[in-house]
């Protein structure tokens, strides 16, 4: 019987499924848990609160799809500026590759969506279950009163909390006042719909139910880290040499006269764990680099009478040659984060560069391919075209158009100055006519300009085609 429940054992060992063990992270103090704490209330004052920011009679921040037209405070974007989006994707790639290499997954322990949330769901569960200990005894307790009203308040204050955050969510892409006026009469879009509950039940599952499960198992940037770091990279560290062996002592005793390491094998350190790891076993791909362990073990370390820093932000080579804070600093900045930031530095001044010489004006041409080209009175040759003006800027403005390249070429049909709309495109019918004794058969190219009624100097050409048959 005992071999075959060790057979057993082993199997369910080897097994490429195992029960999950629900983490009940312990809360910690610390310099890393207010600094975390602040990102908490950054991102989340930033997410819940600039969309009620107002700004030129709008929101301050607005994606809205139904007008293509992106707003963000003074700037309006459309879908023909989608050049800057390509550049805040590369910075942001960009950024996140020199920060990982530099202090590895500073992202996922401090701003990441999930480590946000999963800290504010958490919260909610010690407020109304307890602590660490608390909470695993009433989980541990038959089912009761007191149980299933405290268990109630805590999944109520989940779902409001995810549907507000989805609420908010799609604010960003239909104006949040006409989100809620919908929701009070019930007359919002299927799509608004959808995106309120499907971006909420993503929350709550992922931050209430799932939690460190979406960081072991699903979050991508967790399998290709290693190849961002190397032994120069800053990482969550147990000083092996330091700590070890471990084992309990009395408080301001010798622990090297007992044949002891640092290490007072507490498990504090694994308890504070979001994720459930021993940080002691070495750099695990599950670290989310959080640094709880390190706020838990330097509060240890004051109460034994041990100096800090036996877990610490270092480096593999540093702890192997028992560097100090010049000589880390000194090998982060290696050729690897120089060149990462140079790269960075020139995507910034280009992008700051684009924004602040963009024009406030746009002018497309269209060829009319129905009349390609036409005889009209006076000995001309006729062109259509349709002209699509765009102001880019939140208020009015008068423009005039005008065309050139080539001899006697002039345009009918057009005022002399047109009055564009804020924030608007409209499509202008032109005709271009040049005399015919001027040209040859084929086709010519011409200009049409866009100038600026109160800045002259703003002027937009665009090229087109005139056609001579």
């Amino acid at each position: 019987m005992a071999d075959a429940r060790e057979t057993d054992n082993q199997d369910a060992g080897d097994s490429l499924y195992a029960v999950r063990q629900k983490v009940y992270p312990r809360a910690v103090t610390g310099a890393f848990a207010t600094a975390r704490w602040a990102m908490v209330w950054i991102t989340q004052l930033v997410f819940y609160g600039l969309c009620w920011l107002p700004w030129n009679d709008r929101q301050a921040v607005l994606f809205h799809l139904g007008e293509r037209k992106f707003y963000i405070f003074g700037w309006v974007f459309w879908p023909q500026d989608v050049f800057y989006l390509s550049i805040l994707l590369i910075i942001s790639a960009y950024s996140l590759f020199l920060f990982t290499a530099v202090a590895g997954r500073l992202w996922c322990g401090f701003a990441c969506p999930q480590t946000v949330y999963t800290e504010i769901f958490l919260w909610i569960e010690k407020f109304f279950e307890g602590d660490r200990a608390k909470r695993m005894k009433l989980d541990a307790q038959e089912a009761s009163v007191g149980k299933l009203w405290r268990k109630s308040a805590k999944y109520v204050a989940w779902i409001a909390l995810s549907l507000w955050t989805g609420i908010t969510f799609v604010g960003y892409f239909t104006p949040i006042r006409e989100i809620l006026h919908g929701l009070s009469s019930l007359t919002l879009g299927g799509w608004e719909w959808f995106w309120i509950f499907f971006y909420g039940g993503f929350t709550y599952l992922m931050a209430g139910v799932m939690r460190e499960q979406v960081c072991k198992f699903m979050c991508p940037y967790a399998r290709f880290q290693g190849v961002m770091f190397d032994p120069d990279t800053l990482v969550i560290t147990y000083d092996e040499e330091r700590g070890e062996p471990r084992g309990s002592r009395r408080k301001g005793s010798d622990p090297r006269s007992q044949g002891l390491g640092d290490c007072v094998d507490c498990g504090i350190c694994v308890q504070v764990c979001p994720t459930g790891i021993d940080i002691r076993k070495g750099l695990q791909y599950e670290c989310i680099g959080c640094a709880a362990c390190i706020d838990a073990c330097d509060q240890v370390m004051d109460k034994v009478g041990s100096p800090r820093g036996l877990i610490r932000y270092s480096t593999e080579n540093a702890i192997k040659q028992h560097w100090g804070g010049r000589d880390i600093l000194r090998h982060v900045l290696r050729p690897r984060i120089l060149i990462y930031s140079v790269v960075l530095c020139i995507i910034c001044v280009t992008f700051v560069w684009a924004l602040a010489t963009r024009t406030p004006l746009r002018l497309d041409v269209i060829k009319d391919r129905s009349i390609i080209s036409r005889e009209a009175e006076g000995g001309m040759i006729e062109n259509v075209y349709v002209l699509n003006l765009m102001n880019m800027a939140e208020s009015d403005r008068s423009v005039q158009l005008a065309v050139s390249g080539l001899p006697g070429v002039s345009l009918d049909g057009v005022d002399a100055a047109i009055v564009m709309p804020p924030a608007r495109n409209q499509s202008l019918p032109v005709r271009v006519r040049v005399p015919m004794d001027e040209l040859e058969k084929g086709s010519h190219r011409i200009w049409f300009e866009l100038r600026a009624v109160d800045d002259p100097s703003l002027l937009i050409r665009e090229k087109a085609v005139f056609i001579v048959r």
